[in-house]
Formats: C-alpha cells, structure tokens, sequence
C-alpha cells in the first residue's frame, strides 16, 4: 500500500476492530481517519482537531463506535467514529500531559501520565475509579492481561508493574526491580505466558509470568538504538507464538522470532526516523501492519507478502517430500485397503531401488529406525512412482553386457 500522508509527525495510531479503517493522533492535535481496502486503496474519512495541543495516545471501544483521544492536554475526548465529532469531553483528566489510554474492558479504561500517575476510568462517569502513583516518571506502554484482569505497566523510570482492577487499594500487587533502563513497550507471546519488553539500550527483556515479576528471565540483544514499539502476529500464522514485530529509533520494522531467538527480516523502513508506533488491524488479526515514525506519513505493510511467501514454499517442500500410492499401484498381495506412505529419495540419488533377496532392512544404521509394512511379494511398489533422479538414464538391460 502506498505512504499515507498525514501532514504532521503522527504520536499513535488505531485501528477499527471490525472495518478497514485507521486512526492517528498527530503533532499538530489533530486527528485523521482513513479507509482503505483490500488492494492497498485509501481515502480520508474525516479530520477533526478537538484540541490545538498534541494528540499523543488513542484507542477504540470493542465494538469501534468510539474512539478516545489524549495527550498533552490533559483531556480525554470521545469521538463518535459514524460522525467523526466529539460527543463528550473529559477536562482535566490529569495533571500532567496524557501519553498512554487503553480499553481494558467494554466500561474501563486506563490513562497513564508523564509524571508516572495511572487512572482507571469508566467511560459512563466523570471521575476516575482509583488513581495509582508508585510510578516516578512517564508511563510508556500498557499491557492487557484478560485471564487475570490485570494491567501491566511499564515506566521510564525502569520498573514495570501489575495492577489488578478488580482490587480497591491504590497499589499495585507487584513490581519489578529497577532494570537499569527504560522500559518503553510490551508485549505478551506463547499465550501470554512470557512478556517481552523493549528497552532503552536495544535490549528486549523476556518476563515469565510463572517465575514473578521481580525480574526479567533472560535479555535478548541486537537492536542497535531504542526499542520504542512491539507488536504481535496475527494468530493465523504458526510462528505467531514466538514472532513479534519491534519498532526502532533506527527507523526499522523487524521481525524477530524468540525461542529460538533469529532476526527474520526487515518488514518496513522508515528510512532515519524513529518509529513510535506499530499496530495490526481488525484487532490484531488482520493482513496489515500500521508504523509510523516522525516522517509525517503512516506506513501500511502487506503481512501476507512478507510471511506468506516464505510459509507456502515450506509447504509445497513438505509436499513433494511425501508420495502416497494410488490404489492402482498397490501390490495386489498387500492386504486390502492398504495405502503405503514413504519418503521420496533426495535428489541425485537412484531413485529405483533393487529388492532384497532377504528379510532384512536395508538402510542408514544411524538413521533412526521406522516402522515399515513389510511386503510380501518382492516387487517393489513405489518403483514406479518414483521421482527420475538427475542423474538417472532408461537404458535396455542388455546394454551392460559388454561393460
């Protein structure tokens, strides 16, 4: 898909959860809606500016009705997404400039400041449901976890915390130790069995949920600058369990793939600036990958064309390796029904092979051994459905004689 041009550096961008439509919050206050299709097409939806000072954060309810925005302001807005018009606003929702808002359930949300304050809200009233301050600076990055009902945190002043909502005191049921970095993204894998958080130096820290919260479990390198924004796979692709995308000052998007841990590629380049911002639409689920960074234009990339390519050709590698015998090729002394499944021959090897006088196997003694249907006749069932090695010519046998 092409750039979108939004005419301002864009802090965060959101994604309806059921329509093809994408949302950023820009330098300038405003905020820009875009529709694009299938073939990479875009049109804009609607542009407001409910406030003359930075849209930094912005995210939808379930069912994409609304969409709140906040920043440096320090109001919430609610913009209705049919109309593209504020229907409610929130003055004075904190004290300091906004930088981080999440849906957390259908009536909460979570704001947290850049004086480290978190405040849970429900949408239908005017003031907050607590206010949490055991964070000393900015919060950078909000984390979900719906089997627990509990909101991780992470803060620039090297500790990520967990909150439980459904708790009435004012502090957070465990906090990490200062990891000697800031702590600017995060994101769940494996289930949300492990967390991984991206760092100031580059690092990506891995947290094990079964292990605590006291410290990370191990510390991934290679990211040359700052890890500003992850991302997860869409669940539909098999290695989405260990696979996120992560967001660099170097202005790269890369796949990466822990457990083990191999850089996969490079998705998108944003050329020298930073990327802030990175989000899949349809709720996670979708074909595109939205980044963007302080060029003043919102990158779409395709997945599909980045992973699909690679899983297809695995497949069809997988497939030849396989021949199944038809029906007509069956020995007619095998028992009835039987289908034989065997591995074909590597290329450049014979592929048709004598039948052994004995009984005994005839293979690799350190390859490890497989259960095979012995057959009865000697004649060789697959022979004929053999791949022709490279190497191989038909010739009569009597051709030999006189070698």
């Amino acid at each position: 898909m092409p750039d979108i041009p939004v005419g301002s550096q864009i802090f965060d961008l959101a994604f309806h959860p059921t329509h093809s439509t994408v949302y950023t919050g820009l330098l300038n206050g405003k905020v820009k809606a875009f529709r694009y299709d299938e073939q990479g097409q875009h049109e804009a939806s609607f542009v407001l500016r409910p406030s003359k000072r930075s849209c930094r954060c912005l995210d939808t309810s379930q069912d994409g009705s609304r969409l709140w925005a906040t920043g440096k302001a320090k109001t919430i807005f609610t913009i209705d997404t049919t109309t593209g018009t504020v229907s409610e606003t929130r003055k004075n929702a904190h004290d300091s400039p906004v930088n981080r808002i999440k849906r957390l359930m259908p009536q909460m949300l979570g704001t947290g400041d850049d004086d480290g304050v978190i405040k849970l809200w429900d949408p239908r009233k005017s003031d907050p449901i607590r206010s949490y301050t055991h964070h000393y600076d900015f919060i950078s990055d909000f984390l979900w976890l719906d089997d627990k009902k509990q909101l991780i945190t992470t803060s620039g002043d090297g500790t990520l915390s967990v909150i439980d909502v459904r708790g009435k005191k004012p502090e957070p049921v465990a906090q990490s130790e200062d990891q000697e970095d800031e702590l600017l993204s995060i994101v769940a894998i494996r289930s949300g069995s492990k967390v991984v958080v991206g760092t100031q130096t580059g690092i990506l820290s891995v947290f094990n949920r079964s292990h605590g919260w006291g410290d990370c479990v191990d510390r991934v390198p290679g990211h040359p600058q700052s890890i500003d924004a992850l991302c997860t796979l869409p669940s539909s692709y098999p290695s989405s369990h260990s696979t996120i995308l992560t967001g660099s000052s170097d202005g790269l998007l890369r796949a990466v793939q822990l457990f083990p841990t191999k850089l996969l590629g490079v998705v998108a380049d944003h050329g020298s600036f930073p990327i802030e911002r990175i989000a899949v639409d349809l709720g996670g689920e979708g074909r595109w990958v939205g980044s963007a960074g302080h060029d003043d234009t919102l990158k779409m990339t395709d997945l599909r064309a980045v992973f699909e390519d690679e899983e297809g050709d695995e497949a069809v590698d997988e497939s030849e390796n396989v021949q199944i015998v038809q029906a007509s090729d069956i020995d007619p002394q095998e028992p009835d029904g039987a289908v034989v499944e065997t591995q074909a021959p590597p290329e450049g090897t014979a592929a048709v092979m004598e039948a052994s006088d004995s009984d005994e196997d005839v293979g690799d003694s350190h390859s490890p051994k497989e259960k095979k249907r012995k057959s009865k006749s000697s004649k060789n069932a697959l022979a004929g459905r053999s791949k022709k090695a490279r190497n191989q010519i038909d010739a009569d046998p009597s051709f030999f004689n006189g070698l």
